[in-house]
Formats: structure tokens, C-alpha cells, sequence
């Protein structure tokens, strides 16, 4: 319709029709390379993630838990949870290099790098906590804690790592165990209240843990040095927290709940809300990009990517697509990488795979 109308103002000033329908077409070829194609690979090159390595794991079904880095020595470990298995991978490569198995049920991992070793919780139906030697890949000694063993922080300060195990339905408390990561000790506990936490974080001083609630739908805080809850704050309209991150300069605390996928905004200092937006659904883990104010939140189907304008402002900026389940993952900012792991769980034909993708400015 535009063509004929622009044919017909021609026609107007003496030109044939034929004459105008050349000149309109070579009008339109010389502007649509503006809207061609094209446009969508510049697109894809100014996304803020950009996929560029992808290592299938074949004969593997079943969810991922979590990963670690060792950074000098190159490698990526990921707990294979219902593989029974620690996966090992060239970190710049995303190439496999071994599996570690002997696990019930692998969830969080921590590398030590001043004595190249592992602790790897396992959650099968005894708990425990494994150490295992980051050269040979045998298991070295374990620690035996209650059923129910899954998430775990480590505290830089101290060398304490915070294991999440009992509770279970119906239970009214948890535990987080407390692990001397250098000597490998089970050196206390913190009880919680309800049957579940998820992810933690811990401040810089090493002195206050914030820990999802999940079997209450609050975000706790805890008193490392008295071992004591001291704050409960609730999670408005949702529930199944899972992921966090925290802000300490602006004092904010990021988290992501599932029903419904919700990234909110914590303010440490009041324990309130101050604003919240849409997020992948089924996330798993979430990070921060301090560098680029970038928030990354993993969950089935497509990374989140939202933008903090400031301490109380933040927009959603980008869906990237990942695949079935791809809750697991981990931001590696020395190598401005995120490397997420594709699941499978309920899905007979998922493609379980390691995906690494580049950080864009």
C-alpha cells in the first residue's frame, strides 16, 4: 500500500508508472539493509551474554547442584547430584577431564586451593560432609552429620563452611553445621526455624550470615559470633526462595524466589522490600556483576539479566536463552564468564551440557 501510494504522488509529476515502481524498489533495497537480518546479529553480539562454548554430557540424567573453581589450576568442578558424581572440567575449554564418583548425593563443593582439596556435601540418606584430595581425586575422610545434608558458605574470616542438613517435612527446626575447612571438624551447629533453607550469604567481616528461610518463606540473619538468629524478615506474596546474593556497599540483599519467579530487593537495614520484578523461573542460583551493576539469575529455560541503575532501581534488561532446567551455575569474573549447567530431570529427551558464555561490555 505504501509503494502504491508513493507510485501514485509520482505519477504526479509526469514520471511513468513503471518509473517510479524502479525507483521505489531501489529506495527500498538501499534502506533495508537498515531493519535486514543483520540487525539481529548485532543484537546477539551486544547481549550481555554470549554463548560460546557448549560440552554435551552424554549417558547423564538428573539435576546439577553446584559448582566451584580452582583458578590456578584451571579446572571447574560441578556436582553431578543424581549422577552420584563430582564432574571435572578444563575451565577455559569447558573440555571433561574426570568424574570423581563415590558420592550418595552431591550438592554444594568447596576448593581449597592452599592444600589443593575438596569438601563436597552429599545428601544421601545419611549425610555427610567428604574431603577429598584435589590431585589423586580419592575421598580422604568424611565427616558424618544428619539426613538431609544439601546447601553450604564458606566463611573466608574464619575457614568455617556452613552445611544445611536435617529438618525434613513436617520438621519445626534445621541445623547448619559448622565445618572447620582446615581441619576438618565438626566444630557446632546453628538451629533454624522450619524444615528447609537455601541459599546464604555472608558479610565481608565475617561476622553476619543471611540464610533463605524457604520452610518459613523469610530471610533469616544470623549472629556468627553467638551462633544465635537475630532477625526474621518476611517474603511478601511468594514463597520457594532459593537463590541470594548480597550487596553490602548499598546495603541491599538480592534474592529469587519460584512461586512466583520473583527477584526482590532487600534493604539490610530495615529488613524491607524495596522493589521486586519478574524472573527465570525454577532459579537455582543468582549472581552479581559488581563491575557492570549486572544482577544473573539461572533457572529452566533462560538466564535473567537485570540491570541496578542504583541502590533502589533495577530493570530487566534481558532473557537469555539456556536450556531444560539450567538452574546451576557460576559466575567467574577473573575470566568475565558464566558457566551454567543444562539439567535433566523430567525430561527423558534433555540434553544434559555444560554452556559457558562470555560476559558482553
Amino acid at each position: 500500500m505504501r509503494s502504491q501510494t508513493i507510485i501514485g504522488r509520482c505519477g504526479s509529476t509526469g514520471l511513468k508508472p513503471a518509473v517510479c515502481l524502479v525507483l521505489v524498489e531501489t529506495l527500498i533495497a538501499l534502506f533495508l539493509p537498515v531493519f535486514h537480518p543483520s540487525t539481529s546479529v548485532n543484537a546477539q553480539e551486544k547481549a550481555p551474554l554470549k554463548l560460546i562454548a557448549t560440552t554435551p554430557s552424554p549417558g547423564f540424567s538428573g539435576d546439577f547442584d553446584h559448582f566451584a573453581v580452582d583458578l590456578k589450576g584451571n579446572r571447574l568442578f560441578l556436582a553431578a547430584e543424581d549422577h552420584k558424581t563430582v564432574e571435572v572440567f578444563d575451565l577455559r575449554t569447558g573440555k571433561s577431564l574426570h568424574s570423581i564418583a563415590g558420592f550418595g548425593q552431591p550438592h554444594a563443593i568447596l576448593f581449597l586451593p592452599d592444600t589443593n582439596k575438596l569438601i563436597v556435601t552429599d545428601g544421601d540418606d545419611f549425610g555427610r560432609v567428604a574431603l577429598v584430595d584435589g590431585k589423586s581425586y580419592e575421598v580422604l575422610d568424611t565427616i558424618k552429620l544428619p539426613p538431609g545434608v544439601d546447601g553450604a558458605i564458606f566463611n573466608p574470616q574464619t575457614k568455617d563452611y556452613y552445611v544445611e542438613s536435617g529438618g525434613g517435612t513436617g520438621a519445626a527446626t534445621h541445623l547448619l553445621n559448622i565445618i572447620d575447612a582446615k581441619n576438618f571438624k565438626h566444630v557446632g551447629d546453628i538451629t533454624l526455624p522450619g524444615n528447609h533453607s537455601e541459599a546464604m550469604a555472608v558479610d565481608r567481616a565475617g561476622k553476619k550470615l543471611y540464610v533463605n528461610l524457604t520452610g518459613t518463606n523469610e530471610v533469616g540473619v544470623v549472629d556468627l559470633a553467638t551462633r544465635q538468629l537475630i532477625s526474621r524478615w518476611p517474603v511478601p506474596n511468594a514463597k520457594v526462595e532459593n537463590s541470594m546474593v548480597l550487596d553490602e556497599p548499598n546495603h541491599r540483599l538480592f534474592i529469587a524466589t519460584r512461586q512466583p519467579p520473583t527477584f526482590f530487593v532487600f534493604d539490610t537495614d530495615t529488613g524491607k522490600v524495596v522493589t521486586s520484578l519478574p524472573c527465570a523461573a525454577f532459579n537455582d542460583d543468582m549472581w552479581f556483576d559488581r563491575p557492570r551493576k549486572r544482577i544473573y539469575a539461572t533457572g529452566s529455560e533462560t538466564t535473567t539479566v537485570i540491570q541496578q541503575r542504583d541502590a533502589d532501581h533495577y530493570e530487566h534488561v534481558a532473557e537469555v536463552p539456556t536450556g531444560y532446567r539450567a538452574k546451576t551455575s557460576i559466575l567467574v569474573p577473573e575470566l568475565n564468564r558464566l558457566y551454567v549447567a543444562v539439567s535433566g530431570k523430567g525430561k527423558p529427551d534433555a540434553k544434559l551440557a555444560l554452556q559457558i558464555f562470555q560476559i558482553q561490555p
